[in-house]
């Protein structure tokens, strides 16, 4: 199952998030959900870098599977919409295909 794990202040600044495990839907190479969620994931940490010029601290451990974004300062409007609609997709796929794949927590930093 793959976890993401959203971290808000407790005023709802998104301070950062981490995406960690394989959702084990399918096998390796065949597995859509974890596609999905790889392709949301990037394309957000991308997107708020290069198009929002966001400051974060990405760690990557592709091995075990983890991502981990630490949001420096408080996002730009871009970097919030961007934020916000990583979320969607993620939900988007959690109900589309069940906590069984995927799982999305909020958690207050």
């Amino acid at each position: 199952m793959t976890e993401i794990i959203i971290r808000k202040s407790e005023n709802g600044e998104y301070k950062g998030f981490t995406c960690k495990g394989h959702s084990g839907f399918a096998v390796k190479g065949k597995d859509i959900v974890c596609a999905s969620v790889s392709v949301l994931v990037i394309n957000a940490i991308n997107s708020m870098e290069k198009l929002a010029e966001e400051d974060m601290e990405i760690k990557a451990e592709e091995a075990a599977g983890i991502i981990r974004c630490r949001i420096k300062r408080t996002l730009s409007e871009k970097g919030k919409l961007l934020m916000d609609s990583m979320i969607l997709g993620l939900l988007q796929i959690e109900e589309q295909y069940g906590n069984k794949y995927l799982v999305v927590k909020f958690k207050e930093v």
